[in-house]
């Protein structure tokens, strides 16, 4: 028995470490996120109803992109007036993508590039495309709800 209590004591030990560790992670990332929002775009200003404004609709080239780190975001324009966001964050390991330039977003890790019309993968080692993000065009100005 004294083995079997061992373990269950190591087991509830753990538990409550893991829970400890992702409440520490989860009300940090809450607290930064929701400071700082305003903070981040205040240059560009936020939207009363659509949320933070992340660039206007000429900041982004058509047939290209920007890349936003803080966000970790891309907004690309395939086409004029077709504005598009992906998350910024590489499918392959996780390295935040580097570039936007010949209609494909690049990381620079590993060499992978992404479709900048859906996010597919153009050229590996990648194998999943970049997952999609919702923004809304209000005016001029693009908006991350």
């Amino acid at each position: 028995m004294t083995m079997g209590s061992t373990r269950r004591t190591v087991l509830a030990g753990g538990a409550a470490g893991t829970a400890a560790l992702l409440a520490g992670c989860g009300g940090q990332g809450g607290s930064d996120d929701g400071g700082d929002t305003a903070e981040k775009s205040s240059p560009a200003g936020t939207g009363t109803d659509g949320g933070e404004e992340l660039a206007t609709t000429a900041d982004i080239p058509v047939g290209g992109g920007k890349i936003f780190d803080e966000q970790k975001i891309v907004v690309t324009q395939p086409a004029e007036g077709d504005f598009k966001a992906f998350s910024a964050i590489c499918t392959h390991m996780g390295c935040v993508v580097s570039s936007v330039s010949d209609e494909t977003i690049n990381c620079a890790c590993h060499g992978s590039r992404f479709g900048i019309t859906d996010g597919a993968v153009a050229h590996g080692p990648a194998t999943r495309p970049l997952p999609a993000e919702k923004i809304t065009v209000a005016g001029n100005s693009i908006l991350r709800p």
